[in-house]
């Protein structure tokens, strides 16, 4: 669906969930500013028992004046919606329980989270996008897909950016490429931002505060703590779990709370090696999501597919369990001190398929500090002139040095397409110039038979810290690959599974 699509209508509501967060409001903005751009009469609109009353979400609206209304005001000075109108719900879906409803024959969703398994609308009325952190991302990406720049425009940047923010934990949870493209992307007030961060928790949120940290679980064992808070804004979670990560025994910390679809979680760590993200990323496997960065991070789980898989199982034991596998099951290896035992592993070689190679010379100048955007995360590095950057099969991208490169691949030719969910982008932190797409500077090679290696599937989970860098280790999931070079047992890491088996065949 495309914003331009809608530009057939006259009248167009835009409708946020009732007592909308900075999230919904600012999304809904973003929308407003488009049809009214387009000379539509456009209104934005939410409903609920009562009026907004947060204190942010209050100044928001004031100092960025935010034309949006209290549905109970609008509807009883204008018709209702008729055959050339037009309702977009945004950060929400048309039919829940937390969406006033309004009467309408014309309606389309904008939304992040996942689809209500209670709804059943055609795809052509839903534009949904639950990988990304925010409906502001994905409004913005809208805009953008049509044409309407944001670039100048200071309110509905800082309130796009905003939006992020809050839904995302201050940024703590931020995984999804494109939500990192908008952050870095937008401009926006510095001094509305401090204010705003800074009117995020009222009294009755500092008590359920207090509440929750006394009923802390401690795991002594793992040093872990995981903390049940009733229900409240996301940033309330983030408050809590900043202030239990300072407790001298407590490496990691999970505080979450139950929300009308699903729970919602935050994740901290201050140890090596336990990354925020994955146990994030792990406690949500198969019944929802997680991410964000490796001391800070969240997710979300699915009321719907949480009582399909554990119906028999509360949430805190779920989590205790959960929390107890993660640790128990991993180990950690280090590179050089630990030598792989080859005997169940099986020798593999590259599969004669066509990948990517970029050489960072050609896109920026030597020794600068560039920052490489994927799917799987950030890669950051220095461009000199002894190595390529790596394109695969699934836009995955690794640094190699030119004379392995040269033992292992031969070049093919001057160009390379690949399929991806997202193509991993550029951004020169010297310069701050910023490549979209990477594949653009991409020639094409294919792996020779001398690339040879030793492996296996793994079966539980594994940290690798590799022999050319020992403060990060390299997670393997069961499913992946563990490998070896055939003729060095210390120089071992991890391979996806599904690049592994689209990359590599056994050798006969």
């Amino acid at each position: 669906m495309n914003l331009s699509e809608l530009l057939k209508f006259d009248r167009i509501i835009i409708q946020g969930h009732d007592n909308p967060d900075p999230d919904a409001i600012a999304s809904g903005f973003g929308l407003y500013s488009f049809f009214q751009a387009n000379q539509k009469e456009v209104h934005l609109v939410y409903g609920g028992r009562d009026r907004i009353q947060k204190s942010n979400n209050k100044l928001m609206i004031a100092a960025l004046q935010i034309p949006v209304e209290f549905y109970e005001d609008y509807k009883n000075e204008n018709a209702p919606l008729g055959k050339n109108d037009l309702l977009i719900t945004v950060d929400c879906q048309y039919g829940e329980s937390n969406v006033t409803h309004i009467d309408t024959e014309n309606f389309v969703i904008i939304d992040h989270h996942q689809i209500s398994p209670a709804l059943s609308y055609d795809p052509s009325r839903m534009n949904i996008r639950p990988e990304l952190g925010s409906c502001s991302t994905h409004v913005w990406n809208l805009l953008k897909e049509c044409g309407y720049s944001v670039e100048g425009n200071l309110r509905l940047s800082t309130a796009l950016y905003y939006g992020l923010s809050t839904d995302t934990n201050d940024f703590a949870e931020l995984s999804y490429p494109l939500d990192k493209d908008m952050k870095d992307d937008l401009e926006f007030d510095k001094m509305l931002l401090v204010q705003l961060n800074n009117s995020k928790i009222s009294l009755e949120e500092l008590e359920i505060a207090g509440v929750a940290l006394i009923k802390y679980v401690y795991n002594a064992d793992y040093r872990y703590a995981l903390i049940h808070a009733k229900p409240c804004d996301p940033n309330v979670l983030g408050y809590i779990i900043d202030l239990v990560l300072q407790v001298d025994v407590i490496d990691t910390c999970v505080v979450f709370n139950t929300k009308e679809d699903g729970f919602k979680f935050s994740v901290r760590s201050c140890i090596k090696d336990v990354r925020a993200n994955e146990l994030a990323a792990y406690i949500a496997e198969g019944i929802g999501g997680g991410g964000g960065h490796a001391e800070k991070a969240g997710g979300f789980i699915s009321r719907s597919k949480y009582e399909e898989k554990h119906e028999a199982m509360d949430i805190d034991t779920y989590m205790a369990v959960r929390m107890n596998s993660y640790f128990a099951s991993g180990e950690i290896i280090h590179c050089g001190e630990y030598e792989m035992d080859m005997t169940d592993m099986k020798l593999y070689q590259k599969k004669s398929i066509i990948v990517g190679y970029v050489d960072p010379l050609e896109v920026v100048e030597k020794d600068s500090e560039i920052q490489i955007r994927t799917l799987e995360g950030d890669v950051s590095m220095k461009a000199t002139d002894d190595f390529y950057i790596m394109i695969g099969v699934l836009g995955e991208v690794y640094p190699i040095k030119k004379a392995r490169f040269a033992n292992d691949y031969e070049k093919v030719g001057d160009t390379y397409s690949v399929h991806a969910e997202y193509l991993p982008s550029l951004r020169c932190k010297t310069t701050g110039e910023s490549i979209p797409d990477l594949t653009k500077y991409a020639k094409s090679c294919r792996a020779c038979s001398k690339s040879q290696i030793m492996a296996k599937e793994n079966d539980h989970i594994l940290k690798i810290y590799t022999m050319w860098d020992q403060q990060n280790y390299y997670l393997g999931m069961p499913g992946d690959a563990v490998a070896c070079k055939a003729n060095d047992p210390k120089d071992i890491y991890i391979i996806r599974g599904d690049v592994f088996r689209m990359t590599y065949e056994e050798v006969q």
